[in-house]
């Protein structure tokens, strides 16, 4: 096993583990506001990662620089969409969560 390996071994294990807490954060959240939060942002670095694992096991090539570009456009989208979908919802009336407050 090299070193190339591994590097690619542990990009892809931490992207991994972040798109997995991401969909637990999803469920778990209260509110939709609050689940947009970990749809948008550590879903794109756990993305990220997974697409830097990649690149590290291609190599420099004409494949790792697609990889990079699909990267930047995810990094440029997904906060995008997240932040549009967040203000259309508070427009449309969707009431962001409050904790309740003790008596």
């Amino acid at each position: 096993m090299d070193i190339k390996t591994i590097i690619c071994g542990v990009f892809l294990g931490i992207g991994c583990f972040f798109v997995v807490v991401t969909a637990i954060g999803i469920v778990r959240f209260p509110d939709f506001f609050s689940r947009l939060h970990p749809a948008g942002k550590t879903d794109t670095v756990g993305q990220a990662l997974i697409f830097i694992g990649l690149m590290v096991y291609e190599g420099f090539s004409l494949i790792s620089v697609k990889l990079f570009i699909i990267m930047v456009l995810i990094f440029i989208a997904s906060p995008t969409a997240t932040h549009a979908v967040a203000q259309a919802a508070f427009l449309k009336g969707i009431i962001p969560w409050k904790k309740k407050e003790k008596k």
